[in-house]
């Protein structure tokens, strides 16, 4: 499965507005991408999980492209408080296909069973060089998640692939649930090659890497997901 991460957390050159992010994820479902992991801005232009901005980015997205599983972020820097970070999961009243909550991050767990009581998928995100492996494998409710988000945040290119295999180490097999893996920057194509070879799910876009294999600058999330998509045929 190839995903498309168009925008992040990236302040300059992504879609932001519900309008430009529709247009860049009709653009990469037609370059192969099979799922949205987006994040809603508020006026300022900061992620958000306001429920009003949530429901005009998901309806934006899925007008365009109807029937692709949209997903969208609820990262702590959304809202520092686990707890209003589960209020605003509640408020919602446009829902995600699914979301990703970061299990490094203090609250993980509750703001990840706001989403499962609400019917909305989560991805589990484990960050490298953290504790959210183990906190993620010793939480009740891992088998009920959609996928592990495995996210390599080492972006050197000659260390990525090692951190990526020290990660999946630290996850094993036991939770039963299908692998994301991807990386970040430098370390984004090595590590998308090596999901590739190990037969994992993928990612990529702007939030993750602003050029090409080749070190060339990346025109839009299209031309990202085109050379992902050799990758994966190759």
């Amino acid at each position: 499965m190839l995903q498309v991460c168009p925008n992040g957390s990236r302040a300059r050159g992504v879609p932001v507005t519900p309008d430009e992010l529709a247009a860049a994820v009709r653009a990469a479902v037609d370059a192969g991408a099979q799922d949205v992991h987006l994040h809603p801005r508020d006026a300022a232009g900061a992620d958000t999980m306001d429920p009003g901005r949530v429901a005009a980015a998901l309806e934006a997205v899925r007008a365009a492209a109807p029937g692709v599983p949209v997903g969208v972020t609820t990262g702590a820097w959304t809202a520092a408080d686990p707890a209003e970070r589960a209020a605003l999961i509640r408020s919602w009243t446009v829902l995600p296909d699914h979301a990703s909550v970061n299990f490094h991050e203090d609250g993980a767990e509750r703001v990840a069973a706001a989403l499962l009581d609400r019917g909305v998928a989560v991805e589990a995100g484990i960050f490298s060089g953290t504790d959210a492996a183990a906190r993620f494998l010793r939480w009740p409710r891992a088998r009920e998640v959609l996928r592990v988000l495995a996210e390599v945040t080492d972006t050197d290119p000659e260390t990525a692939t090692g951190t990526a295999k020290d990660l999946l180490h630290a996850l094993g097999t036991g939770h039963g649930r299908p692998v994301l893996l991807h990386g970040e920057d430098g370390g984004a194509w090595p590590v998308l090659r090596l999901a590739v070879r190990f037969n994992l799910d993928v990612r990529v876009g702007l939030e993750d890497v602003l050029t090409l294999p080749d070190g060339t600058a990346a025109a839009d999330n299209t031309a990202l997901v085109q050379t992902a998509g050799m990758l994966l045929q190759a």
